[in-house]
């Protein structure tokens, strides 16, 4: 499958790093291809040297990941995703399913962060509604990158993710790429709406990586 990265960060690079090493053909989205590959990293390696460890892996603007794309990813910050997602094209977007992995996190009160949006609507239903067209699917957002990407570092994948999205043919195409990548256990919240639910476990998620010191967790939910 063709797959659209959206966003060059930590997410970003998790991601589409593991869709290549499943066989998909994947191309990370960014604002400007030259910058990108010149940026100084801020922490970790640059964007360069990552993608020197990942050759399979394309780089082009949002407009032309989007266009060339099968499936598309939100991994942008919850504040840049519906910017990020206006620079990829409507009509780009249109049609396909689109994987939403951001929080609306806000930043603006220090540290923790608190939740931009909540109880009434979420950044999931936002996005939703920003683009009408895409079949938007909010999954992975309850965990750091690197579980994301491999579940299986952590007991044995053996943990919750969570789906909300209002067609039922793009969460089946979701729920089974996240099974590719090592999830087990795929829960249906129900439609977009449910996302407001997936997005509010962030303020507990934060405490918890507090209380533990590291951001290896996850949630199981036992029935």
């Amino acid at each position: 499958m063709k797959i659209a990265v959206m966003g060059t960060g930590t997410v970003g690079r998790a991601l589409a790093g593991r869709f290549a090493e499943l066989g998909h053909d994947v191309t990370v989205g960014t604002r400007d291809v030259a910058s990108t590959l010149a940026r100084e990293p801020e922490q970790g390696e640059s964007y360069t040297a990552w993608a020197r460890a990942n050759p399979a892996v394309g780089l082009a603007s949002f407009a032309d990941a989007a266009a060339g794309s099968e499936l598309n990813v939100n991994a942008a910050s919850g504040q840049a995703a519906i910017e990020v997602l206006g620079a990829a094209g409507e009509g780009n977007l249109a049609g396909k399913v689109l994987i939403d992995v951001s929080n609306p996190l806000d930043f603006s009160g220090g540290l923790p962060p608190t939740l931009s949006v909540k109880d009434t609507d979420s950044l999931g239903e936002r996005i939703q509604r920003a683009f009408p067209e895409a079949l938007v699917v909010k999954t992975l957002n309850t965990m750091n990158a690197s579980l994301m990407a491999d579940p299986r570092r952590l007991a044995g994948g053996d943990h919750s993710v969570f789906v909300s999205g209002d067609d039922p043919d793009a969460k089946r195409t979701v729920a089974d790429l996240l099974e590719q990548m090592g999830h087990t256990d795929v829960v249906d919240l129900g439609d977009i709406t449910t996302a407001r639910g997936a997005e509010m476990v962030l303020p507990l998620w934060l405490r918890l990586f507090g209380a533990f010191g590291t951001a290896e967790f996850n949630f199981k939910v036992v029935r």
